[in-house]
């Protein structure tokens, strides 16, 4: 099993264990985290799934497509690692990976 270190809005980091090739949102969703709501269930057509990446993994991740960066250029607080999470696939490359996720000011 691989590992997913996420950190809610105002809350603790939690190790959250994973399969290999689920979506880092997929994976957040399966485990409860509420701060999470991912509307569009993965189809990249919201932005409800925005996560932070640590600086540490950003450049293990592929890059972002241009539909991925319009949607989160309409989120304030979008930060250099941002990223939506129903587009980052887990694997061995990114067991660890640490994300936090993005407040909801909406």
């Amino acid at each position: 099993m691989l590992k997913l270190l996420v950190t809610p809005p105002a809350g603790a980091q939690t190790v959250v264990e994973a399969q290999d090739g689920l979506s880092v949102m997929e994976i957040i969703r399966d485990a409860g985290f509420e701060s999470l709501p991912a509307f569009c269930g993965g189809c990249c057509s919201c932005a409800t799934c925005h996560v932070y990446v640590d600086p540490a993994f950003a450049a293990l991740l592929p890059p972002i497509s241009d539909d991925e960066d319009a949607l989160l250029d309409g989120a304030e607080q979008r930060r250099p690692t941002s990223r939506l999470s129903c587009q980052i696939a887990l694997g061995p490359a990114l067991d660890g990976l640490v994300v936090e996720i993005a407040p909801d000011l909406g």
